[in-house]
């Protein structure tokens, strides 16, 4: 019987938590340093929920990381250089065509290109969300971020190669350097451009508005002189 009634008590008995205080009943907060492995699991979580174009910024970093990675790693999980070679040099071209045509227009409302003239010279074209978009703070700050570092890891790439005179894997830091600094270089071109335009806008916006309202208000004057003229007469 009193095994019956052991077990009986032990089948009925709630399942406590080890994370349960048994003396006040609530949730003890987790220790310190599970506190702060959390914040780093979390973190690409809470961007993504903050995004306003996830997809936009999902590819926006898987090509630059594939590119970064395979030329890293690639060597560990093959021995053939030449498959190395293309599979970063194709991750560098996507991710080129990626930020210069999606990922920049989506995610800070800036696009550049170039134009051939027909005397052979190149011109630059800016092209920009009015000023009146909201521009998620996430995204602009991720855009900026990843798009001003990433250059600067493949110059330290390139400096390594020099100095341990790995010339075949400097070819593709070369181009990573190349295609990352066109980026660089074409938006903060078109960001200059941009500002530049919006507070030329602006300050066109606006003499034109107090332009408007000097004119109303002497409108207003003249109309009230000319009718108390001919009232007094």
């Amino acid at each position: 019987m009193a095994d019956e009634s052991r077990e009986n008590l032990l089948a009925g008995a709630a399942t406590i938590s080890a994370d349960t205080d048994l003396e006040s009943g609530q949730t003890r907060p987790l220790p310190q340093q599970q506190q702060q492995q959390q914040p780093t699991t979390n973190a690409v979580r809470d961007y993504f929920e903050q995004s306003s174009h996830p997809i936009a910024a999902f590819f926006f970093l898987v090509f630059r990381l594939g590119a970064l990675l395979m030329y890293l790693l690639g060597s560990i999980f093959t021995d053939n250089f030449t498959l190395v070679f293309v599979i970063t040099i194709l991750l560098l071209a996507f991710d080129f065509w990626t930020v210069k045509n999606v990922s920049g227009r989506l995610l800070v409302g800036l696009r550049w290109w170039n134009e051939i003239q027909e005397d052979g010279s190149n011109k630059w074209v800016f092209e920009s969300a009015n000023p009146n978009r909201h521009i998620n703070a996430a995204d602009s700050r991720l855009f900026w971020t990843v798009l001003y570092g990433t250059p600067v890891l493949w110059v330290l790439f390139a400096l390594t190669c020099i100095f341990t005179f790995k010339v075949s894997w400097l070819v593709i830091v070369v181009v990573a350097i190349i295609l990352n600094m066109a980026n660089v270089v074409g938006y903060t071109q078109c960001d200059k451009d941009a500002k530049r335009k919006w507070a030329t806008g602006m300050a066109a916006q606006s003499a034109l508005g107090t332009l408007t309202g000097s004119a109303g208000f002497v409108g207003k004057a003249v109309t009230s002189g000319l009718g108390k003229f001919l009232s007094s007469r």
